[in-house]
């Protein structure tokens, strides 16, 4: 049975990369089974009503979220005009490995299990950096991905189980996610969620994904992960 929790209000908080400063937005039950760190896809960001929804079945169900867009507002503007870096997997990927490094400095996060939502091109960007980081991603889950696009090599390095949730009216989408898990050698499992189209807009396919992706990480995530010793770091106030 789910557990129930209540949920606290998201806090603001930056992101410090060698290469970038990015915005995200953390949630946090008071004993948190796991955080969830969410990679959007393209043309999205961590605001979207999408995210937003999924984010709070998590919560309900005594996960921690942490939304945060991947790219900065400077190169979002410059993605709306060539849309090529909502493409760029590897800066993707690269990003959201050093969030991943960034947790593990920080007293709030770093003893907290992570699994790693992807949507779109997010989703790429995820299983890239649980094949980077096998130690401290325990799952993935992806909704509408283009997991393709990590590559073959990521794809069999990945060691996290992994659930593909495409929508059943996604054509173009299904073989892709089914290539992709035919590569993948860790525990993975392929949903269709009957009737929906890539942004999950019908009625009850949104819920039905959220629930899988919920039910997925509440058995794939929160059992002790051994990590090494690292600096301390705090939130800023």
């Amino acid at each position: 049975m789910n557990r129930r929790v209540s949920i606290p209000a998201p806090t603001e908080i930056p992101i410090a990369l060698p290469d970038a400063e990015l915005e995200g937005a953390i949630t946090l039950p008071s004993t948190p089974q796991g955080i969830i760190v969410f990679a959007h896809g393209s043309g999205s960001s961590r605001h979207s009503p999408r995210n937003q929804y999924v984010a709070q079945v998590l919560q309900e169900a005594g996960l921690g979220t942490l939304l945060m867009d991947l790219l900065t507002r400077e190169e979002e503007l410059i993605d709306q005009r060539t849309r090529h870096l909502r493409f760029d997997i590897d800066l993707l990927s690269r990003r959201l490995t050093g969030v991943i490094d960034w947790m593990t400095r920080n007293a709030t996060t770093q003893h907290i299990p992570i699994g790693l939502f992807g949507a779109s091109t997010g989703a790429a960007a995820a299983l890239r950096t649980a094949a980077a980081r096998p130690q401290l991603v325990q799952a993935v889950v992806s909704r509408g991905g283009r997991p393709d696009l990590a590559g073959v090599e990521a794809l069999r390095a990945v060691e996290a189980p992994t659930l593909l949730i495409v929508g059943g009216a996604d054509t173009q989408v299904i073989p892709l996610n089914t290539f992709a898990l035919e590569q993948m050698r860790a525990p993975s499992e392929l949903a269709i969620v009957p009737g929906a189209t890539h942004l999950f807009e019908e009625p009850g396919t949104l819920a039905a994904a959220a629930g899988l992706a919920r039910d997925w990480f509440l058995r794939h995530v929160g059992d002790e992960v051994l990590r090494p010793p690292t600096e301390v770091e705090e939130f800023p106030a």
